[in-house]
């Protein structure tokens, strides 16, 4: 073995053995299963972005309980979470197929999360109290789905490929075909309603079209969940897990919620990723009220823009990274992309085009931070296993999975209590829009704006305390290859 700066990224001599399978990463991905990959994710964020833009509307506009309860609902359903994360994920490291320890959860558990999400924009004929009750069921229920196959379905990036410039690869076709999904939901959720619910009806003796909101989400769900559940099995049938733990044998629970607690890097990244999602998801829910009630009209094009510049931008992130590493990139971008979207505060309702304008270039800007950041998370699995001597993928992106739907949680209670706090008038039982107060208004204008910026920015403080960079995950990289060539020649 060399002992000539063996922590540098160099390929492979021809006759290498040993000594070049120390250097050489595991696993190049073809481009046909990065493809397989990045659908899993399209799958999964026609029910996120719906989740995101659409559901706290839904439940005060279509579904009829106030803000207040649905703001208190999507953070109490997060206690469940608490345990039911973790769980599923060493679970999932704990899973032996032979199909592997994460592909399996694809297959298993795509129809349950499929009709699990039809369920919950469903609107019972019930009393409030019931409605209620069926809407804390069902949205725990849909949750509790994510969880079993977008955690295990994460990992799988982790065990894809050992090679960090390839897991970022590999992240960008899964956050492109994110975005793809999430096109589809933002350009075709309000036509798919308005078709599926739409009816004519006499009113005052006039043939009058009128839409029935709960009949058209209710339908248009069901679409989503055909479509999604279609490409969950394509990426389950398209990719491999190459990446195996140098010990086989498993480890107590605890023991793994220890090296959970204890991994710095990770605490570093879940609070980045926890307060990201608080921003994007409290502006997303603010969206369909911005729109609705200050600037007027539909905002479908508005949030395509927006995605589309996302996708724009994260093919620029290997290019990025390169130049600034994947830390300060972080927090650069973050500060951007709060700059942008605290601009909000200050745009008059008639100036449509300046929306537009900021709405892009921030969405621009941010386009290559889901990358790095899941990309990341792979990183911190392997300094745990490095740390530890224990792989604990699933539990890490477990985690990180939490991370987000506690970030979700709050972004979407945020918003709700926000319209409760400044007096949010809902629509009456026909569903009819209510004139605002300027008090309300203005709350709504700060849901969009100032509230998120607050989290972009304390995100970027939080990336400034990651510690992995490029040499030390090259040292780590060595050294596990290290490991389990010596555990085979022994």
């Amino acid at each position: 073995m060399s002992a000539e700066n063996p922590y540098s990224s160099g390929t492979s001599e021809p006759g290498g053995g040993a000594e070049a399978s120390l250097k050489t990463p595991l696993g190049s991905v073809s481009f046909g299963e990065k493809v397989g990959y990045g659908l899993g994710d399209t799958a999964s964020n026609l029910y996120w972005k719906l989740f995101e833009f659409f559901q706290l509307y839904f439940y005060t506009d279509v579904f009829g309980i106030t803000p207040a309860a649905a703001g208190i609902m999507f953070f109490a359903t997060k206690i469940f979470d608490a345990v039911n994360d973790p769980l599923v994920g060493m679970i999932a490291d704990r899973t032996r197929t032979a199909w592997g320890r994460f592909r399996p959860y694809l297959l298993w558990m795509a129809i349950p999360f499929a009709v699990s999400g039809v369920l919950t924009f469903y609107t019972p004929d019930l009393s409030y109290s019931g409605k209620l009750i069926y809407a804390y069921v069902t949205y725990t229920l849909v949750f509790f789905a994510y969880t079993a196959i977008n955690i295990p379905y994460g990992a799988l990036m982790g065990v894809i490929s050992s090679d960090p410039i390839e897991r970022t690869s590999v992240s960008t076709f899964r956050f492109v075909l994110a975005f793809c999904g999430a096109i589809i939901v933002q350009l075709c959720t309000e036509p798919l309603v308005d078709y599926f619910g739409g009816r004519v009806e006499m009113v005052d003796g006039v043939a009058t079209e009128v839409v029935n909101k709960q009949v058209g989400f209710f339908w248009t769900v069901v679409c989503y969940s055909v479509l999604a559940v279609i490409l969950f099995l394509i990426s389950f049938a398209t990719t491999k897990e190459r990446v195996q733990p140098v010990v086989a044998e498993s480890s107590p629970l605890l023991n793994d919620l220890k090296d959970l607690l204890t991994n710095w890097p990770w605490m570093v990244m879940f609070a980045f990723g926890m307060a990201q999602i608080v921003a994007g998801w409290t502006r997303g829910s603010a969206t369909a009220y911005y729109f609705t009630y200050f600037v007027g009209g539909s905002f479908g094009y508005f949030l395509l823009a927006g995605t589309v510049a996302n996708i724009f931008g994260m093919f620029f992130t290997k290019s990025l990274c390169e130049v600034f590493g994947a830390k300060w990139l972080l927090v650069g971008l973050s500060l951007l992309v709060a700059f942008f979207t605290a601009a909000f505060w200050f745009l008059p309702k008639d100036q449509v085009w300046l929306m537009y304008v900021f709405h892009i270039c921030g969405s621009l800007c941010g386009g290559p931070i889901p990358v790095l950041l899941w990309a990341m998370y792979g990183d911190v699995a392997d300094y745990s296993e490095w740390k530890n001597h224990r792989r604990a993928t699933g539990l890490i992106f477990a985690a990180a999975t939490f991370s987000q739907k506690m970030g979700g949680a709050v972004g979407g209670a945020i918003p709700a209590w926000c319209l409760y706090y400044f007096g949010f008038v809902q629509p009456n039982g026909d569903g009819v829009q209510q004139a605002q107060s300027e008090f309300a208004l203005g709350g709504i204008i700060g849901m969009m704006s100032l509230i998120p910026a607050a989290f972009l920015v304390l995100s970027a403080v939080c990336m400034l305390f990651y510690q992995l960079d490029k040499r030390f995950l090259e040292k780590i990289q060595f050294e596990l290859r290290q490991r389990k060539t010596d555990l085979a020649s022994a």
